[in-house]
């Protein structure tokens, strides 16, 4: 059975390189869905509460929220930077309270004080759904992520092979002393 969460995520980017309206520098409201399938937790009657996929991935997610997300090629990045530097919001502000945790992976670098995302390959739904499963996979059982933004749209489906113990009282993943970080349980 499958749990699942939703993310709104309100980010700019463009394709660089790209013959098309894409190639300008756009922004997006984009619709990202995770589904996290295993067997229901007796003690709770759920898969995983979705409160907690949804605790879980913001953590990183929240670094595409509002973000400017570009390609490492891109000449505006360069440019976006030096602006950023000359305005003194590079390393952040007071207002940047929305930083997710800093990530870097073959596929993509969060700068969280930035809001920018820099990537590897150019940022479309299939792009940023290999991102989010690379964030991702480690920490819940994704059975399938789906992006939508725009009119474009893409979903991908997993094999689920972690064996993730959770918590017979709230659901969610122990940690690796076997205790529930919500509730305290210890196994």
């Amino acid at each position: 059975m499958r749990s699942i969460t939703t993310f709104d995520l309100q980010y700019a980017h463009r394709f660089y390189q790209f013959k098309g309206e894409a190639q300008y520098l756009h922004g997006h409201t984009g619709l990202l869905t995770i589904e996290v399938e295993d067997s229901i937790n007796e003690g709770v009657n759920m898969v995983y509460p979705c409160n907690e996929i949804q605790k879980t991935a913001w953590d990183v997610l929240k670094n595409f929220d509002h973000a400017l997300i570009l390609r490492e090629d891109d000449p505006l990045l360069p440019a976006i930077l030096k602006v950023y530097e000359e305005t003194g919001i590079k390393d952040g502000t007071p207002q940047n309270t929305m930083k997710g945790i800093a990530f870097k992976n073959e596929l993509a670098t969060a700068y969280p004080d930035s809001r920018l995302v820099v990537t590897k390959e150019t940022l479309t739904v299939e792009g940023m759904i290999k991102i989010v499963y690379e964030l991702l996979k480690d920490k819940l059982n994704i059975a399938k992520i789906t992006f939508t933004s725009g009119v474009n749209a893409a979903s991908a489906e997993y094999n689920t092979k972690n064996n993730i113990e959770r918590c017979p009282l709230c659901g969610i993943s122990l940690d690796e002393n076997h205790s529930c970080p919500k509730c305290g349980y210890k196994k």
